[in-house]
């Protein structure tokens, strides 16, 4: 099975307008167009009853005390942690790619709706919904794509990796607004073939100055 885009070249920097924010030069970062990217595949196995898409950034920091400080970065030595920014499941078999910006186009305050979502599929919860636990402007439950937005100092350059699932079951044994760590575990024992697609970002000016 493969797993393919036209908004960037595999393993590529992603280009600001799928991301959640962008650099900025009045407050150091801003909210950028946060589009979902075109996706495609081919290739699935023969008994493939539904698909699923997981898309997460294994680069988080695990530990905050250092995010988003501007007179020092996050140390690239400081172990990492996985962050969910789309957890989509029950895609039919029949679907063969999503189109670019056909299930985000902006950042939504609060979160878009959710669990239901086109082509009878369901979204889950992406972690930007704990991010922003608590804030009264922000926070809610974040169902489908958000796109990255690293801290801006940190010195590990963020990868952000699409992994499409061909399973054996028509619906994922999840309900409600479920996390992507619910719906992973779900997958166990039902995966037939699995695609991955990456890409890399960070808003951290000097990597950026860099090229990085």
């Amino acid at each position: 099975m493969k797993l393919t885009s036209t908004s960037w070249a595999d393993g590529a920097r992603i280009p600001a307008k799928y991301a959640a924010g962008k650099p900025d030069a009045a407050s150091i970062v801003s909210f950028s167009e946060n589009v979902s990217p075109q996706l495609a595949w081919e290739g699935a196995p023969v008994g493939t009853k539904s698909f699923a898409l997981i898309c997460h950034d294994p680069d988080v920091p695990s530990r905050g005390d250092d995010v988003n400080q501007p007179d020092r970065e996050v140390p690239a030595s400081l172990p990492r942690v996985d962050f969910f920014h789309w957890v989509l499941v029950d895609l039919p078999p029949a679907l063969g790619a999503i189109a670019e910006g056909e299930f985000s186009r902006g950042f939504t305050p609060h979160g878009k709706p959710g669990p239901a979502t086109l082509h009878g599929a369901r979204h889950g919860l992406n972690d930007y919904t704990g991010w922003f636990a608590g804030n009264a402007d922000m926070g809610g439950l974040y169902h489908g794509y958000d796109g990255p937005f690293p801290p801006f100092n940190d010195a590990l350059v963020h990868r952000y990796v699409f992994t499409l699932h061909a399973l054996d079951v028509e619906r994922l044994a999840v309900e409600g607004s479920f996390t992507g760590a619910k719906a992973r575990a779900a997958m166990r024992g039902h995966v037939l073939a699995e695609a991955a697609f990456s890409g890399s970002y960070s808003l951290n000016a000097r990597l950026i100055a860099s090229g990085a």
